[in-house]
């Protein structure tokens, strides 16, 4: 199971740092990242950290994210920065056992309940 914490209401250039906690003992193993859905779009991948560490970003969040994971506290957090209104979704941590990230939802079998993200102008 995987449980989203951080999202809230932020202003257009704030940051904000997202944490998904996993239960389970072969966190270390499982490949984590994130996905957005905004309000009437499709769910887009944003960010993937492998389990031996390697990042893939989405164009939308390159540059302006970081991902990364305590394999010892079974979490992985984003951090997000120079925020837009654009960013504004549900944004929802996602747990595969493949071996690399991979921008496809289907290719995820866990999934968070996601947590609100909201940027005023």
């Amino acid at each position: 199971q995987l449980a989203e914490s951080g999202g809230g209401l932020v202003q257009a250039g704030d940051s904000l740092r997202l944490s998904c906690a996993a239960s389970g003992r072969l966190f270390s193993s499982y490949t984590m990242g994130w996905f957005r859905q905004a309000q009437g779009k499709e769910r887009e991948f944003v960010v993937g950290i492998s389990w031996n560490g390697r990042i893939r970003f989405a164009d939308v969040a390159k540059g302006r994210s970081t991902i990364s994971r305590d394999n010892a506290k079974n979490t992985v957090y984003v951090q997000m920065n120079s925020l837009k209104p654009e960013d504004t979704a549900v944004y929802y941590c996602v747990a595969t056992q493949r071996v690399g990230v991979t921008t496809l939802a289907d290719d995820y079998e866990s999934w968070g309940q996601g947590t609100q993200v909201t940027v005023s102008s």
